[in-house]
């Protein structure tokens, strides 16, 4: 695994603060009905904090209706890694 680079880092740090603060409003409106607006938000901070901006590009393959999402992303890694070969003699 290389390096984390500064954007994968940005979409990482924005996952934690869209998870933090979602779990803040929670915890301040405890009880309340409109706790159930915050609580998808959480969810969506989760992957992004973990994933950083592998999620980024999956939700642009998504959008703009590309069948091989996995394919697009598994390209991406293996263009920046700039090898042929996946280990797997793909």
């Amino acid at each position: 695994m290389g390096g984390m680079t500064r954007r994968d880092l940005q979409w990482k740090a924005g996952g934690f603060a869209l998870l933090a603060s979602s779990c803040a409003m929670c915890l301040a409106l405890d009880g309340s009905p409109a706790m159930v607006i915050f609580f998808p938000l959480a969810l969506l901070g989760l992957p992004l904090m973990i994933h950083g901006k592998r999620v980024g590009q999956l939700l642009r393959a998504e959008r703009r209706g590309h069948s091989h999402t996995v394919d697009v992303v598994h390209a991406a890694r293996v263009r920046r890694r700039g090898q042929a070969n996946d280990g797997f003699g793909h």
